[in-house]
């Protein structure tokens, strides 16, 4: 017996809103950069009124007064309305064109997301940035930046040829754990950064000249959870590389794996060089942007190994008799 792939209906979304699905990704994984760069200048409350600036409207605040810390917390709020802005498109235009019914319902859920952002964000500066809400803030912009990789990804050729793609044994339970282990280590790291804990441990790759610290401090104990958390996701980043092995060389998914462990190599650069820097901004907040884009290509990866997997296409193949050799 041999199971033969039924026909895979086409269901093409315009080209236009490809694109645009694409530049909505984009543009709110440079919104986190822009709102890492808020809390590396410690500036979230350089703008001390919520939602206008200063007492004016936020988009008529004169450019005269962009001074200092507050260009980067008033430019943080001019990024995100404009993402904002972009979201409330993408969904008009994908429940108009798009005939993948939950890719339409990504799309309302993104345009939520955005909006409990927005609220989550004026409730920091209206109740001076408590730890609590503001590492809310940063966990709901993860969601919303993997919300928009979503919808970018099921509306892309690229997913329209995976699913005429041959079906095989991919570790999409594998995957699922790396792109929840990802999302906890970033939350690791905003817990961090609101404990002002990014330096609690001054040195690096040791801890006080030791390989475990003495844990004397709520900080101590979270800049060294962070560092744990690294080294987790590094080897179980190596771990699905040698996994995919497996895989013929031009399979998306040892694409995929490749490009992650470029990039976790890359972030843990980052993370080293933050330290060394003494928390440099632009470097601590680009790490902190690339340990976003780990999440997404860990999740591309899983939604692609999901895709391709022989468990989510068994219900619907047919099952056809073997042809005697």
């Amino acid at each position: 017996m041999k199971l033969v792939q039924p026909n895979v209906p086409t269901e093409t979304t315009p080209l236009w809103l490809r694109r645009f699905t694409r530049l909505v990704a984009v543009s709110t994984l440079f919104l986190i950069f822009a709102g890492a760069m808020v809390t590396s200048h410690d500036a979230g409350l350089s703008v001390p009124d919520w939602p206008t600036t200063y007492g004016r409207n936020m988009f008529t605040f004169p450019f005269s007064q962009w001074r200092a810390n507050i260009f980067y917390e008033h430019s943080h709020r001019l990024v995100a309305s404009t993402v904002g802005f972009l979201v409330v498109i993408q969904a008009l235009w994908l429940q108009r064109r798009e005939p993948k019914r939950f890719v339409r319902r990504l799309g309302w859920l993104s345009l939520g997301a955005v909006l409990a952002q927005g609220l989550l964000g004026g409730l920091t500066v209206i109740f001076l940035l408590p730890k609590a809400i503001s590492i809310s803030h940063a966990g709901l912009a993860e969601i919303f930046f993997c919300l928009n990789v979503s919808i970018a990804f099921f509306t892309s050729r690229f997913y329209e040829d995976l699913r005429k793609h041959e079906k095989g044994d991919a570790p999409v339970g594998m995957a699922w754990g790396l792109t929840a282990l990802v999302y906890a280590q970033i939350l690791a790291g905003a817990l961090m950064r609101h404990l002002h804990a990014g330096l609690a441990i001054p040195d690096f790759p040791r801890s006080f000249g030791r390989w475990i610290p003495r844990f004397t401090s709520i900080e101590i104990i979270s800049a060294f959870t962070h560092r744990v958390g690294a080294v987790l996701v590094a080897l179980m980043v190596i771990a699905m590389a040698v996994r995919l092995l497996r895989f013929d060389r031009n399979h998306p998914l040892r694409f995929l794996s490749t490009l992650l462990v470029v990039i976790v190599a890359a972030q843990v650069l980052l993370g080293a060089y933050t330290i060394w820097s003494g928390k440099q901004p632009i470097i601590t907040s680009l790490h902190v942007m690339t340990g976003a884009s780990t999440l997404a290509i860990s999740l591309i990866l899983t939604l692609t190994a999901r895709t391709v997997a022989w468990r989510h296409f068994r219900a619907g193949a047919l099952i056809a008799s073997e042809v005697p050799a």
